[in-house]
């Protein structure tokens, strides 16, 4: 265990990994979508679902990782911090 301080950067190797299974999944789940014998409002509604979970996992993602990156430092704006 390395107690090195400082960012840690992700390997290519990890990096393309990930890029490749997130594009198989979605393809996958589009693939299933389209195949669905179901009538064509139903796909579309779960398609835009399927795309409202994944942009909403992105940006918890995200919210998640700036809380992370910012814990020690002082809070920039409280609005209803007492002075």
């Amino acid at each position: 265990m390395s107690d090195t301080p400082g960012k840690q950067q992700n390997t290519a190797a990890f990096y393309g990994q990930a890029v490749a299974s997130f594009a198989v999944a979605m393809a996958a789940t589009a693939i299933g979508i389209y195949q669905l014998s179901a009538d064509a409002w139903v796909r579309a509604f779960l398609a835009i679902a399927v795309l409202y979970l994944v942009t909403s996992a992105f940006t918890l993602s995200k919210v998640i990782r700036d809380r992370q990156e910012g814990a020690g430092a002082a809070p920039s704006y409280a609005p209803y911090e007492k002075r």
